[in-house]
């Protein structure tokens, strides 16, 4: 296992029980207690735990992204269902615009089967995922600078890239939804880039899993006039409901969808 690897493991286990013990992962990963310690020493200095005596606790007070890679494994069965409506929203020869998160990675996994779509995506790693679908899709890539934490590009040239092009759809995540400000990411620069997707596409669609309704982040993305659509993978308490018909906003849902 590679050291980012095992960091990213070490993150996982922290964010799930809050606290890890050196020698418990020293065992666990088959490496020093040193080493361990140097993994932890990098996990507080990138803001994410707080070293204590004999190991670690999570730093709940972070607005920091977590590694693409750590992300990508969170509420896969709710990305799936998540997937599933959009790709029944998606037709044969549309251009869509699809931002760099993981849910963006399942929806397009699911919409391998359309045919002679045109994608423009920030993602490195949905670039990755559609190699296979180069003889059926025209494949567009923004662009810009790599962030590491979403293995995504940004910055002035992937917003400029993006103000070039208008789709049929663009499809982005948010970290949080809240009622009284609109949608949030945890990073300024990801933001920014949604902010410019949402200005490209006549359909504007939201992709969030249940947990990001009610809570809040770092940087706006937009507000709910931006958008048309929001899909979710169950259906939102009647409060969110009733909000989205009053802003005329379709919400989709498993049990809703066509």
């Amino acid at each position: 296992m590679l050291a980012i690897e095992r960091r990213n493991a070490i993150l996982e286990k922290l964010r799930i029980e809050k606290r890890v013990v050196v020698s418990e992962l020293s065992q666990i990963y088959d490496v020093s207690e040193e080493t361990i310690r140097r993994d932890l020493e990098k996990l507080e200095n990138d803001g994410f735990a707080t070293k204590s005596y004999g190991g670690a606790v999570l730093n709940e007070n972070t607005n920091l992204e977590f590694p693409f890679n750590v992300r990508k494994k969170w509420n896969v069965a709710e990305k799936q269902k998540i997937a599933e409506i959009i790709s029944g929203m998606v037709g044969d020869g549309e251009q869509i615009i699809l931002d760099a998160s993981s849910t963006a990675v399942a929806i397009v996994k699911q919409l391998k089967e359309k045919k002679n779509l045109t994608l423009i995506t920030n993602s490195v790693e949905i670039i990755i995922e559609t190699a296979d679908m180069l003889s059926e899709w025209k494949i567009l890539s923004t662009g810009g600078i790599l962030k590491e934490s979403g293995l995504a590009l940004v910055g002035p040239q992937t917003e400029k890239m993006l103000r070039s092009y208008h789709v049929d759809k663009v499809i982005i995540s948010a970290k949080a939804v809240w009622k009284d400000a609109g949608f949030f990411d945890s990073d300024e620069f990801h933001a920014a880039s949604k902010r410019t997707m949402l200005r490209s596409a006549k359909e504007k669609i939201l992709a969030v899993d249940s947990s990001k309704f009610g809570n809040t982040a770092f940087a706006k993305i937009g507000s709910f006039s931006d958008i048309n659509t929001v899909v979710t993978d169950r259906e939102p308490p009647q409060e969110w409901l009733g909000f989205f018909r009053e802003q005329g906003i379709r919400c989709l849902y498993p049990e809703s969808a066509p």
